[in-house]
């Protein structure tokens, strides 16, 4: 197992006198802090960062059925505090060593009356943010309940700023993200929900270690209030439980820079350590397939002349994958089930049975002996219970042939999910409830018993699950790069510098960038993919997933191989991650250095402007000369007129340059930066420093 403790330091003082102690608590830096108050049977806390106010007076508490109420006549009748050090190597991720730093109060409170009920509110003050969470322990006068109402509240000190995407609509979370006033948001919002204050801070109210919950949004009071609002289930229920219970964490993210977001771990440190023993068939990497060119309308998911998933077709995808050393071939659409209107057959998919053309047993000996490997799809049109009932068998037929990831798909709108309830009836739910975070975990915990990773699109948010369960490696849950197809009425400039500071602050992302085709090709129908292709690259490196793919055809790749070549070099597992430009909406540029070498990868990208901006190299190891190797917009690039347009130069540099990064419109600039060998000698690397840049063949080429 190699996630571990390294480090570790835990005080807890017990039973403190509850007279004799301020009922608050303290981040370890000093800097932020959370007070819990009581006042008539009700509990509140606020916070505050640097003695001003984050989150003004906020109620707390459950209400469950029967009127039963764990948010009234409440009295304070214990209190402990503990402090927390340790440090733990991540299985994959951004930073392979995890710093977890908090100080945490646990408040006890009991119901008045003949029937005594208990409460316990549990909060932590981490130096980037708080976090608070519900435990009912197993108590006489509550057993199986149902909770009607979470009275959570988060009431901010004025109208922020917000980014944000309207919950209980349709395509689930599938939408461009609004920036406005708060006041002037939908009247419920998914999380995570960012924000900015007046006086420059930046909050993200999201939440951890969603498990046997309902997924929370969060209703609009007013222009400053916020209240938690559990999505429910079909009979109005929102959460279906017993004691013992522990809620989710509810997450309140606290930085004074947009970037300082972008790096906090608090999330996933929220959650419990890796369950898996055994981790070693875990693995990142780089993946093709057949998926791109459905969308683009060349080829069907479904049998019939145009057929994508046939085994000539995917033998090339394999063929490429093994030239270029990519880690898997996606394909979607072999299994019957497809044809017709297939987001309605989610009643009509076998998972083990596929499509006379496709022949499994070839291609997955094929892939194998080539180096690769066949990466499993399992669409299901929000079929659970047919799913389901074939799971074990889907995933034993994946296990067998040699598929180590399986890419799920659950496409249906709304509240769509059938279930069969107690009465043989069927239901519809959301697919945010808790029938759903039930059936994602169910299908996460299966594919470990099978040493299969899941990459789940159309999914629960991530909530840090991924540190209990490292092998659920990447999920969708955003408006993705498909929506650039023709289809699709296109993302923006702007969507890939907004997700990065939204959506991916709850986890990693399949956005499925490298989209080469920016203009018209022929036998390829129009599409509107809003980037230059320097942008495309760079989106490899600020758009954070540890299973990336190469979204476009093959032949695309193979008509500009120097640009295709950061993609071949770029790595998905970071051992550290850092950020230099961030500013939400507008642009951003990130470095992050490989989980195994000494090469670091710089991505900056930008909306509609252009932008040019300084990258001082200091990450770099001191003393050390690296060679940049530049993947840049070139000086006529635009994302509208010439998105095609990019340089690939060469310097070299050491952690005192500093880089001018000039960004065309919705362009990009993508680097690798590795230290001078042997083999760079004697290439006239010489003359590739300060202001004279070289080709790839160490010519130089400007001054």
């Amino acid at each position: 197992m190699r996630s571990f403790l390294v480090s570790f330091l835990l005080l807890t003082l017990t039973h403190l006198p509850v007279s004799a102690q301020p009922v608050s608590v303290t981040s370890p830096d000093g800097s932020l802090t959370v007070h819990l108050s009581e006042n008539d049977g009700r509990i509140s806390y606020r916070a505050t960062r640097s003695g001003k106010p984050v989150i003004e007076s906020s109620r707390l508490g459950l209400e469950l059925h029967d009127n039963i109420s764990l948010a009234e006549d409440l009295t304070l009748t214990d209190m402990r505090t503990a402090s927390v050090d340790t440090t733990w190597e991540q299985v994959w991720g951004q930073e392979r060593y995890v710093r977890n730093r908090y100080n945490e109060l646990r408040a006890t409170y009991e119901t008045t009356g003949d029937a005594t009920r208990t409460l316990v509110v549990i909060v932590r003050a981490f130096d980037d943010g708080l976090a608070f969470r519900y435990e009912i322990p197993e108590q006489p006068h509550l057993g199986s309940f149902q909770i009607l109402n979470e009275v959570t509240e988060f009431s901010l000190r004025e109208d922020p700023t917000a980014w944000w995407i309207e919950a209980y609509e349709p395509r689930r979370y599938e939408y461009l993200y609004e920036e406005s006033d708060l006041s002037e948001a939908a009247d419920t919002l998914h999380t995570p929900l960012t924000m900015k204050t007046g006086n420059g801070r930046f909050l993200s109210i999201h939440e951890a270690a969603l498990t046997n919950y309902s997924s929370m949004t969060l209703a609009r009071n007013g222009d400053k209030m916020l209240e938690a609002d559990l999505v429910p289930w079909s009979d109005g229920t929102k959460v279906k439980t017993s004691a013992p219970m522990t809620s989710p964490w509810r997450t309140v993210q606290v930085t004074d820079t947009a970037g300082e977001l972008l790096t906090s771990r608090m999330i996933l440190n929220l959650n419990e350590p890796n369950r898996l023993e055994n981790t070693g068939w875990i693995d990142p990497g780089k993946y093709v397939g057949v998926w791109w060119e459905m969308h683009l309308g060349t080829s069907t998911w479904g049998s019939g002349p145009k057929h994508g998933a046939t085994t000539e077709n995917v033998k090339r995808y394999i063929d490429f994958a093994a030239e270029h050393g990519f880690d898997g071939v996606l394909v979607e659409g072999w299994n019957e089930g497809w044809d017709g209107d297939w987001t309605k057959n989610g009643d009509a998919f076998e998972f083990t049975t596929s499509y006379p053309d496709f022949e499994m047993d070839e291609l997955a000996d094929y892939a194998l002996e080539k180096g690769t490997r066949l990466i499993g799809h399992h669409e299901t049109a929000g079929g659970v219970m047919n799913y389901e009932d074939q799971l074990p068998e889907a995933f034993d037929y994946y296990q067998e042939h040699g598929v180590r990831a399986v890419k799920t798909g659950y496409v249906t709108p709304g509240r769509s999910i059938k279930r069969m309830t107690d009465d043989g009836d069927i239901a519809l739910e959301w697919h945010h409830g808790q029938y759903m975070v039930n059936h994602y975990r169910h299908v996460v915990k299966t594919a470990a018993e099978h040493e299969l990773m899941i990459n789940a699109h159309e999914p629960i948010k991530p909530t840090g699950i991924r540190r209990t369960f490292p092998n659920m490696l990447t999920r969708e849950g955003a408006r993705g790069q498909e929506f650039n197809a023709p289809w699709a009425d296109g993302n923006g400039p702007a969507h890939t510098v907004t997700l990065p500071f939204t959506r991916l602050l709850a986890g990693p992302m399949d956005f499925t960038p490298g989209i080469f085709q920016l203009v018209d090709a022929g036998d390829e129908p129009e599409h509107s993919v809003p980037t230059t292709i320097a942008k495309q690259l760079a989106l490899y490196v600020t758009l954070y997933s540890p299973l990336h793919m190469a979204a476009d055809l093959p032949r695309n790749y193979e008509e500009r191989p120097e640009a295709f070549q950061f993609i071949v070099d770029v790595p998905t597992n970071w051992a550290e991650t850092r950020v230099l430009h961030a500013v939400i909406g507008d642009y951003l540029t990130v470095v992050r250095r490989a989980w195994n070498g000494d090469d670091w990868y710089l991505g900056s990208t930008t909306d509609e402007e252009e932008r040019t901006l300084k990258a001082p190299l200091t990450f770099l190891e001191s003393g050390v000369p690296y060679v940049a190797e530049v993947y840049r917009d070139a000086e006529d690039a635009h994302w509208k007129t010439n998105p095609l347009a990019f340089d690939h130069t060469k310097v070299l540099v050491d952690d005192a340059t500093t880089l001018t990064l000039r960004l065309a419109p919705s362009g990009g600039t993508a680097i690798r930066f590795r230290p001078v060998s042997n083999e760079d000698v004697g290439v006239g690397i010489g003359d590739c420093r300060g202001d004279v840049v070289c080709d790839a063949d160490f010519v130089p080429v400007s001054k």
